[in-house]
């Protein structure tokens, strides 16, 4: 009978034989793992003392291959138990330019206690050369909820790399490196409802730069947006900002205007689809929202800047800003950076109402950080179902979710020197591909502590500790709940082969880890 089959009682009564095959953490098919060896039992720890942990980083005794940073997470306003509908996980993407933080830097699925629940470190992205993976979040791809991302090079800001979808076992189904010539940028990422990607990228092109003090032969970076079909990687849809936007726009000074170092006078950095199938783009270094016809490409308003079309009513008014998303008809939220430069105190999540018949701006509701946090840039604001705001606070090393009438109920805080470009709240349920992986060390007690981890399983409510003195004759010692993200368990007896498996609602057997000898001594 298939393992996933068997109930928890099914399970012990067979536990004899219920043991798949024998390769410790080798053959666990555990991505960082080498592939399955030998069918030899594999050795763990033994009475080496484990590591001890360096501050703001986290070290489990299963996995040892992974060094998150350690994410905390503050509650207000006696927001100790999450309500009912509440999105249960955060999304974050910890990086940081130039890296200064502990830990590894990756993806991370978060409950809502700051446990890690997926953890993916950026294993050949290494920051100090200027490589990441970012904008990382939850998506409907072909019905099925996905995560997605941006991988590849960072160079002065702009991104030069692939968005990745991977789907509930965290395998990659599908990959975008751009198109029209371009290269897929970090800055957005969104999956449409017809299954097309809207990514950011940049083109270098000629433009006259004498009104700014530049050549008039000069070279500006134009801001795009590409809409290609993922399934058939087929671009449908350009818009370049340079037939749009004039450089004069700007209010960033000039800098380069030469083919080695083009002028980033716009830097594009989201794309959202409106109500009526426009496009509602952000341009960081105008000032600027964009309102784009499809598929004409005519801008048909600007929001704020040098020239916009509507009256920026008191407190409407946004530099900088980020995640320009709308909702509905007539509303839209941002991130109001308000540097750099500083023309804000502090930076802002905001809502603003759109009334189009007036062309006025008015400021709905605002949302700011007790600690006045002033991002210099990145950042992010989304609004939930239930109306509560969770808000990333770009380059400094917070999130936070605030109720809808702007009253702080819990900080998320990285390490110093970790960021995340973006954060979400989100609902994931995730099926890992490999196994439950394992550690064990004998205690004090004359018996053996176990250390069981399943890196994704979100359906994961208990382990249950087979042991014995053969890789082959092993039952029952031990059961216990699920704690993220490794559940440490004690059981009294040295084996010295053991084994988890784990089990879901129902006590329905989810997976088995492969065995391993601890050794004494």
């Amino acid at each position: 009978m298939d393992a996933h089959g068997l109930t928890r009682r099914q399970l012990l009564g067979r536990a004899g034989v219920a043991v798949a095959g024998v390769g410790g953490l080798a053959a666990a098919g555990v991505t960082g793992y080498p592939g399955p060896g030998p069918a030899a039992a594999a050795t763990t720890g033994g009475s080496a003392p484990a590591p001890t942990p360096a501050p703001g980083v986290l070290h489990f005794v299963s996995r040892p291959d992974l060094t998150p940073p350690a994410v905390t997470i503050a509650r207000r306003r006696g927001q100790a138990v999450p309500r009912a509908g509440d999105p249960p996980y955060f999304i974050v993407a910890a990086a940081g330019y130039p890296r200064t933080g502990p830990g590894e830097p990756g993806l991370m699925i978060l409950n809502r206690s700051g446990g890690i629940v997926w953890y993916s470190p950026n294993t050949g992205f290494p920051a100090a050369q200027g490589m990441a993976r970012m904008d990382f979040n939850v998506q409907s791809y072909q019905g099925q909820p996905v995560l997605t991302w941006w991988e590849g090079h960072v160079v002065k800001g702009v991104g030069y790399g692939q968005v990745v979808i991977a789907d509930s076992s965290y395998s990659t189904v599908a990959t975008i490196t751009g198109g029209n010539g371009l290269q897929a940028d970090l800055h957005e990422f969104v999956i449409t409802a017809q299954d097309t990607a809207l990514i950011t990228a940049y083109r270098p092109v000629s433009a006259d730069l004498s009104s700014l003090g530049g050549p008039a032969k000069g070279v500006v970076l134009s801001g795009t947006v590409l809409e290609i079909d993922i399934a058939s990687r087929q671009v449908l849809f350009e818009w370049d900002s340079i037939d749009h936007v004039p450089v004069t726009d700007t209010y960033v000074p000039l800098s380069g205007g030469t083919t080695a170092a083009p002028f980033d006078y716009l830097h594009i950095n989201s794309i959202a689809v409106a109500e009526d199938g426009g496009l509602v783009v952000s341009a960081r270094n105008t000032c600027t929202v964009y309102k784009v016809a499809r598929p004409s490409g005519q801008v048909t308003w600007r929001l704020g800047g040098k020239r916009s079309s509507f009256r920026m009513g008191p407190g409407a008014t946004f530099w900088w800003q980020h995640h320009a998303r709308p909702h509905g008809r007539s509303t839209l939220s941002l991130f109001d950076d308000g540097a750099t430069p500083a023309k804000e105190r502090q930076s802002r999540a905001i809502l603003l109402n759109l009334d189009s018949a007036s062309m006025q701006a008015t400021l709905t509701r605002s949302y700011t950080h007790p600690a006045a946090l002033l991002a210099a840039n990145q950042g992010s604001m989304e609004v939930l179902g239930n109306g509560r705001v969770v808000v990333g606070w770009g380059n400094l090393p917070y999130f936070s979710e605030f109720a809808a009438d702007g009253t702080l109920l819990l900080d998320g805080q990285f390490p110093a020197g970790d960021q995340s470009y973006r954060a979400f709240a989100k609902a994931w349920t995730g099926y890992p591909a490999d196994r439950p992986a394992l550690g064990a060390r004998p205690n004090g007690a004359r018996g053996s502590t176990v250390y069981a981890s399943w890196n994704g399983a979100t359906q994961l409510h208990s382990w249950t500790v087979l042991a014995g003195p053969t890789a082959t004759e092993l039952k029952p010692v031990g059961t216990q709940e699920h704690t993220p993200f490794e559940t440490a368990i004690a059981v009294n007896t040295t084996g010295p082969y053991f084994a988890v498996t784990a089990f879901g609602a129902g006590n329905k057997v989810l997976g088995q880890s492969a065995t391993v000898r601890i050794v004494s001594g």
